[in-house]
């Protein structure tokens, strides 16, 4: 019941933004289509990366830090999830940091349990091979898939298993899903760069250009 609460609040919230978040564009950004991206300025009360389940998963100590807000369900997540691997396996100044932001239903939140018990417990380097199996798979991911995943990287399930379902991984999840809500991120993945949300993924071409802009011009364009 509860895991179906966190999702009923999490949709709820996305979809009722879905439409007017299409019409908000504050920067002149555009997809690899030339689709206008959906942007707005955001404001943080606390660094993101301080919270409690996010991960700094690549290049710690990198100038120019890109946030992902992703479900572990999204399509458009999976194809993010391997550009973006490439953008900082050749850009040691691009920081990755991932929020885990399961909105996509009951299973995404049962993996998530998985998920963030593995941030907990693992470093952020198993965490990111976590994440990159979870992505190199099809299908649904639910919280049994999730273990078999971080059973094959090593990790006790049952342990896995006990954090996950603790109390302490129920108030993370809500959290990330009310930071998410805050910041008006009403798809997945969303991004947030140099106070910037970007809502959904534009691609590698174009994420690249926001990145590249980011690093030279402290802003998402130039």
């Amino acid at each position: 019941m509860l895991s179906a609460a966190i999702a009923a609040a999490g949709l709820a919230g996305a979809h009722a933004r879905d439409r007017s978040m299409q019409l908000v564009a504050e920067f002149p950004l555009v997809n690899d289509d030339g689709q206008r991206l959906p942007n707005h300025s955001v404001k943080l009360s606390t660094p993101i990366d301080t919270l409690p389940g996010v991960v700094v998963a690549a290049n710690p100590h990198g100038k120019t830090t890109l946030i992902e807000f992703y479900d572990l369900n999204c399509p458009y997540c999976r194809i993010a999830s391997a550009d973006v691997a490439d953008m900082v396996a050749v850009d040691p100044d691009l920081r990755l940091v991932l929020v885990p932001f399961p909105v996509l239903g009951i299973a995404s939140i049962a993996a998530s349990r998985v998920e963030l018990a593995v941030a907990k417990i693992g470093t952020p380097a198993q965490f990111y091979e976590f994440h990159h199996k979870i992505f190199s798979q099809r299908g649904v991911t639910d919280g049994q898939r999730a273990l078999d995943v971080a059973r094959g990287l090593g990790f006790d399930a049952r342990g896995l298993t006990r954090l996950g379902d603790s109390d302490e991984i129920t108030e993370i999840m809500k959290a990330h899903v009310a930071l998410g809500d805050s910041l008006g991120l009403a798809a997945t993945p969303s991004f947030v760069i140099d106070g910037v949300a970007i809502l959904g993924y534009p691609g590698r071409d174009e994420l690249q250009k926001i990145v590249d802009a980011a690093r030279t011009c402290r802003k998402v364009t130039c």
